[in-house]
């Protein structure tokens, strides 16, 4: 058992004969240990765009929610007579007229050479 602890300690699996087997494991594992971290770290990049982008996206539709109101406030009737009004454009009083015009229908070949 001691010996086993020492071999340990002094790192003699590292330089005996079949030392070979455990430095490719030990690269092995390395390796692995080097993935895993990108791979983490990525992965938290990605919740952080995420966090951002969720936090952008609920800006932009407060502001578009803003912008919309203050627009419908522009666009009442009252808003827009008081605006033509400071430019001497005043509503008229005779309520507009609806133009109808009629198309004649167009006759086909047949109809054409009858007539």
């Amino acid at each position: 058992m001691k010996s086993g602890v020492f071999g340990i300690l002094k790192a003699r699996f590292l330089i005996n004969d079949d030392a070979v087997k455990n430095w490719r494991f030990i690269v092995f594992i390395i390796l692995l240990a080097i993935i895993m971290i990108a791979n983490t770290q990525r992965y938290e990049q990605k919740v952080f765009e995420i966090a951002k982008l969720t936090n952008e996206t609920k800006e932009l539709r407060s502001e578009f929610v803003d912008r919309r109101s203050e627009l419908m406030k522009l666009k009442l009737e009252s808003n827009v007579t008081n605006e033509m009004a400071k430019k001497e454009i005043y509503p008229s009083s005779v309520p507009p007229v609806k133009i109808e015009i009629v198309k004649e229908e167009e006759k086909s070949f047949f109809k054409r050479i009858w007539q």
